[in-house]
């Protein structure tokens, strides 16, 4: 499939220069397609055995898809509705204590910081945003004391489309890791093996329906399942005890629309073999487009697929206005900049079109 072909599945882009797929990734028609086929089903008797029966089944493949999208087996792979809900389900997992820490970094989305100060335990902050890509790692790791019982943080930061290597990370550390994948999987290749816990978006640069995601868990049966739902059990007493499932089934959450699950899964069948050369190559283009044209980016050179610049305005109105001429971005208002999402879909007009209307 080439680039022309690949890019003419998304009708949006007909119209729009569209580049928030950090927020929501543009939907295929195929995908939009599959989606409207399995609610089509919904109109049958869905409380039927073969409703159920046929719904179960399209869970586990659903597994076996994303599993294969980051490079695990599928007994380690939960099903979640967003990468906000895997982080809660490692969250209250955990059991966390207040004289225990956490180590983030002040990088990161509410998806993730909201469950870690719930979990009760002292959150330790290290100062990546305002850093050289670089010294990520050294400040992180300057954060880990005696009292650390998890690191959590992004894979790529959400502000800017920084990588943190969380690789040299994890081989560094004695805690458990947990890895927010919001930016990273289907935007950069990923393979999910070295880390303790691993959240997969379905909606974004996976291009799939909201909400879609999913978990990886390295060691299901060390995790406690805190918020149990009818998919957890494989058993269970009138008192309410049970016998979890096998693997990080136990941690699916309950029901997800059928209709969601064909989308997904149709949404990963389109994605191109090239899909992560062509992306870092149009983002770097990109950047440097922006460079080009005097704007401050903060983005640094050979990073993934989000590119940030300060503006010194409005930036919710820059957004408004940039949407009615056609160019979809999204800005971060508390840190005053503007961010564009590149994907495998995006054209070299697409960046004329954000430049020109900038």
């Amino acid at each position: 499939m080439i680039f022309e072909e690949a890019r003419a599945a998304f009708p949006v882009l007909e119209r729009y220069a569209y580049l928030n797929a950090g927020s929501v990734g543009p939907m295929a028609q195929a995908t939009y397609d599959a989606v409207v086929a399995a609610e089509r089903d919904e109109l049958g008797p869905r409380g039927s055995h073969e409703a159920f029966e046929r719904i179960i089944e399209q869970r586990e493949h659903l597994r076996d898809v994303i599993a294969a999208e980051v490079g695990a087996d599928a007994e380690h792979i939960s099903l979640a509705t967003s990468t906000s809900e895997g982080c809660r389900i490692v969250l209250a997992g955990l059991g966390l204590e207040a004289e225990d820490e956490i180590v983030t970094t002040d990088a990161e989305h509410y998806g993730l910081l909201g469950p870690l100060h719930a979990s009760g335990a002292r959150v330790r902050v290290a100062p990546v945003k305002e850093q050289p890509a670089r010294e990520a790692l050294d400040a992180i790791l300057a954060e880990v004391g005696p009292r650390t019982r998890l690191v959590a943080l992004s894979h790529v930061v959400w502000l800017n489309g920084h990588v943190i290597p969380v690789e040299e990370l994890q081989e560094a550390l004695s805690v458990p890791l947990l890895v927010d994948g919001a930016q990273s999987v289907g935007a950069i290749p990923v393979d999910v093996s070295p880390f303790d816990f691993y959240t997969v978006s379905g909606q974004k640069w996976l291009c799939g329906p909201t909400p879609t995601g999913g978990l990886y868990v390295k060691d299901p049966e060390g995790l406690r399942v805190a918020a149990p739902s009818y998919f957890a059990q494989q058993g269970y007493d009138p008192d309410g005890s049970f016998v979890p499932r096998e693997g990080a089934r136990r941690f699916d959450p309950s029901w997800i629309p059928a209709a969601f699950i064909a989308g997904l899964e149709a949404a990963l069948e389109l994605a191109p073999e090239w899909r992560f050369e062509r992306s870092r190559e149009i983002s770097e283009h990109c950047r440097e487009r922006l460079l080009d044209a005097g704007h401050d980016v903060v983005t640094e050179a050979g990073h993934a697929n989000l590119v940030s610049w300060r503006h010194g305005g409005d930036t919710a109105e820059v957004v408004k206005q940039l949407s009615e001429e056609g160019v979809v971005i999204r800005d971060l208002p508390k840190a005053g900049l503007l961010r564009a999402s590149c994907g495998w879909w995006t054209s070299e007009d697409d960046v004329e079109r954000l430049v020109g209307a900038l």
